[in-house]
């Protein structure tokens, strides 16, 4: 298929002037924003990176300056018209707007964020043609917000992206100047409650949400949107949208790939859709991944590959947390959500916030959250990077390793395949945990099995079954079924975790399948730190 230069895909375009300008392809988002902009006044909006924000933000800008011609054939065209018909007012209306943008900065010390805002507070004043003021941040912020409504007689807009990225950039880093930094922005933030009468609209967007003991504690008249169902597609691509928009890309990603239409949809559908913001809203696909996709025609871990959270790999391993559980397992309350701090202790909300986790199924009786992650990509990127930190592996070695796993299963070369997994095992990282809790130490040598298991998932199908004291693992290739068996050495041998797995019966659903079927029992030496020995068998 020709390509068409015609269709241009907006990748990486943050601008909405640019974006319609230069004539991009673009998904229609301004009812929601018309429904923002005549609703409330205040607004913080949580959504993960590279999900949308800026461009939202940027959207936002153009409407309040009034720039019509940028909305030509867009929603908001006629519903700005017929509203200003209805209310006997001006459509259009041109407000002071004041954009702060905290994607630019490397935040290494108090002077980073302070030099940042004091930026934007000297250009706006230079924009505005406003007295040069002087003093803290929060006084400055104060001044010229009042200053350019006394000047105007209109009030201003106030946008601010990425309010967290100073948060996100020392969390977990330097604990003390993250404390800095949320003193800093709680007082400047202050100024847009005790500035009420002077703000027409505000809209804040991050990646965590604010909680009562956080920045934004004052800021009570903040509506928070993050999880609204009206608001669930606010950013992100529906079914529909990617449908509706990117048929030709569709068509060619196909062809490309020598699949169906529909097969396409079904493959993109399962590796780059899946969040969900809210108990009834609309699944959305992963912007970057999926415009990333279709303009270069090839299926790759696009978004996983812009930001590896390294901080969030160290805080379940300090934790001991039960990795299989991430996979669909994870249940919490709104309250658990809404927390901003992530520490070793609850790294789960941030995990949710930042978009590696999202809400699987709402328990309504016990206002629980079932949450899981969205889609494969986030699902392997996420789990190969737990490797190394449970494993020998370093993260380049990851995907090879994993790779040679599935090929000597498919070779049915067990002896290879076990003594790679030894190999890996016996470089499960030392702790010193006292016999009392020994129990810890077996789950990071569970944990290394599951993911080797859980990542060959992606070429070869796996199903993975954790328990205290045992693991039990089966694959299926194209002619034969293996279950493995894993127990530790305390509790048995391999010719036990074979016994096991005939006394469970777990071979007895595959048999109808006519396909070769091989039992591995294997146990853990605990004091050695790895697998000790393993036993094959194969049933007739």
């Amino acid at each position: 298929m020709d390509f068409d230069f015609s269709r241009k895909i907006p990748i990486g375009v943050q601008s909405f002037e640019v974006m319609r300008n230069d004539k991009f392809l673009y998904v229609d988002k301004t009812p929601f924003l018309f429904k923002l902009a005549h609703s409330n006044r205040v607004y913080f909006l949580s959504r993960p990176r590279r999900f949308g924000k800026s461009l939202f933000l940027s959207t936002l800008k153009a409407y309040f300056l009034g720039q019509k011609e940028l909305f030509t054939g867009l929603y908001i065209e006629k519903a700005e018209e017929k509203r200003a018909e209805i209310e006997k007012s001006a459509a259009w209306v041109e407000y002071p707007v004041f954009y702060l943008d905290f994607n630019t900065k490397y935040y290494k010390d108090q002077e980073a964020l302070l030099t940042i805002i004091n930026l934007h507070l000297d250009d706006w004043e230079k924009i505005y043609s406003l007295t040069k003021t002087s003093g803290s941040i929060e006084d400055r912020f104060k001044s010229i917000i009042s200053a350019l409504y006394e000047k105007t007689g209109r009030q201003v807009v106030i946008l601010v992206d990425e309010y967290d990225k100073p948060l996100l950039q020392t969390m977990g880093v330097n604990e003390a100047l993250n404390e800095e930094y949320r003193n800093t922005l709680k007082a400047f933030y202050s100024v847009i409650k005790t500035c009420d009468q002077y703000i027409r609209f505000a809209f804040l967007t991050g990646v965590t949400k604010f909680s009562k003991v956080s920045i934004f504690s004052d800021l009570n008249n903040l509506q928070d949107i993050s999880m609204l169902n009206n608001y669930a597609e606010i950013c992100g691509l529906t079914q529909n949208e990617i449908e509706n928009t990117f048929k030709p890309e569709i068509e060619r990603l196909a062809n490309n790939s020598k699949n169906s239409y529909d097969k396409m949809l079904e493959e993109l559908k399962k590796r780059y859709d899946g969040y969900k913001f809210s108990v009834s809203g609309e699944s959305v696909y992963n912007p970057f991944s999926i415009l990333n996709t279709l303009n270069s025609g090839e299926l790759k871990n696009y978004w996983f590959a812009t930001g590896t959270p390294t901080f969030l790999v160290n805080y379940l391993k300090d934790a001991y947390y039960n990795v299989p559980e991430l996979d669909g397992g994870v249940e919490i309350n709104e309250a658990g959500i809404d927390l901003y701090r992530a520490d070793a202790k609850d790294p789960l909300p941030i995990l949710f916030q930042s978009g590696y986790l999202t809400i699987k199924e709402y328990l309504e009786e016990a206002n629980i959250y079932r949450l899981g992650f969205p889609n494969d990509e986030v699902r392997y990127g996420f789990l190969e990077n737990l490797v190394p930190a449970y494993s020998s592996l370093r993260p380049y070695e990851t995907a090879s390793s994993v790779w040679e796993f599935t090929k000597d299963i498919r070779a049915g070369n067990i002896d290879g395949f076990m003594e790679r997994m030894q190999a890996i095992i016996a470089g499960v990282p030392y702790d010193n945990l006292p016999k009392d809790r020994l129990k810890l130490r077996e789950q990071n040598y569970q944990t290394a099995v599951y993911l080797i298991f859980k990542l060959m998932g992606q070429f070869v199908q796996t199903e993975i079954h954790c328990a205290r004291g045992r693991a039990d693992c089966i694959v299926h290739t194209k002619d034969s079924i293996y279950i493995f068996e894993f127990k530790l050495m305390s509790v048995g041998t391999a010719e036990d975790a074979i016994a096991q797995i005939k006394e469970k019966g777990y071979a007895g659903q595959f048999k109808a399948e006519g396909k070769k079927i091989i039992l591995i029992g294997s146990s853990f030496d605990e004091e050695e730190r790895t697998i000790g020995e393993w036993k094959t068998e194969s049933l007739e």
